[in-house]
């Protein structure tokens, strides 16, 4: 069914790539008005409206995982779109976060209330020496929300930070961020204290941040690179499917 909501049509238009559009189409193509209006609230940054159409959506006996494909994080692929091709900026994205977190302060303990095993465990810094922390934060949210145990180590992380959190989570996929040129190498010297720990072969390893290329990924050894928030989750997906 095509998408009937005249707002999700304008912001489609923010949508330029063939294949993203396939994919947001496809998350909102439900023809579901009431979880095309969390959509739409949520990339409005409205957070007291998804609060309250979450609520209006468990009461009228939706289930908490369509909620949260259909709504929370269909809208949230539309904003990790927007930031990365400038439409929006910083304090747009945070006052989405702001309303995603809204909605799943309802979703969340009924997940976990259900015993829905996660996906997996994932690491998540941002590397030594780089204090940027937004992208990261993003993706966080849509890992979480796709099913993962994040666990979130901050910024200026430190190669052994990421050894010992590997180590104390029992985690398989370990995700690097670095918004600065200047720090870029340090995902290649913490791939490399992996290697010196002879733990390489363990953990999956994805990078990303606005300066980070695919190339540069393959070169410092990554297993992937991911170029968003959408794909940051596509990649983790991918890595538990193909599990070394």
């Amino acid at each position: 069914m095509p998408i009937v909501n005249e707002l999700l049509q304008q912001e489609m238009k923010f949508i330029t790539k063939p294949f993203e559009q396939k994919h947001i189409e496809g998350l909102f193509d439900t023809g579901d008005t009431l979880m095309q209006e969390i959509a739409i609230s949520l990339i409005k940054g409205d957070n007291s409206q998804v609060d309250v159409l979450t609520k209006k959506a468990l009461s009228g006996g939706y289930n908490a995982n369509t909620i949260l494909d259909d709504g929370l994080i269909a809208g949230m692929a539309v904003v990790g779109i927007k930031f990365r091709d400038n439409f929006i900026f910083v304090p747009e994205v945070l006052i989405a976060a702001r309303a995603m977190k809204a909605g799943m302060a309802h979703i969340e303990p009924i997940l976990s209330a259900s015993g829905v095993e996660p996906i997996g465990t994932v690491i998540m810094g941002t590397v030594k020496g780089d204090l940027h922390d937004i992208g990261k934060n993003l993706c966080i949210m849509m890992l979480r929300g796709a099913g993962f145990i994040v666990h979130d180590l901050g910024v200026d992380t430190a190669p052994e930070e990421f050894i010992d959190a590997i180590d104390e989570h029992q985690a398989e996929v370990l995700g690097m961020s670095a918004l600065l040129t200047t720090t870029m190498p340090n995902m290649g010297r913490t791939i490399e204290a992996f290697e010196d720990e002879g733990i390489r072969e363990q953990v999956f390893i994805m990078v990303g941040g606005a300066p980070v290329t695919e190339e540069f990924a393959e070169d410092m050894g990554a297993d992937g690179y991911g170029k968003d928030a959408i794909s940051c989750v596509d990649l983790a997906k991918s890595f538990y499917e193909n599990k070394k």
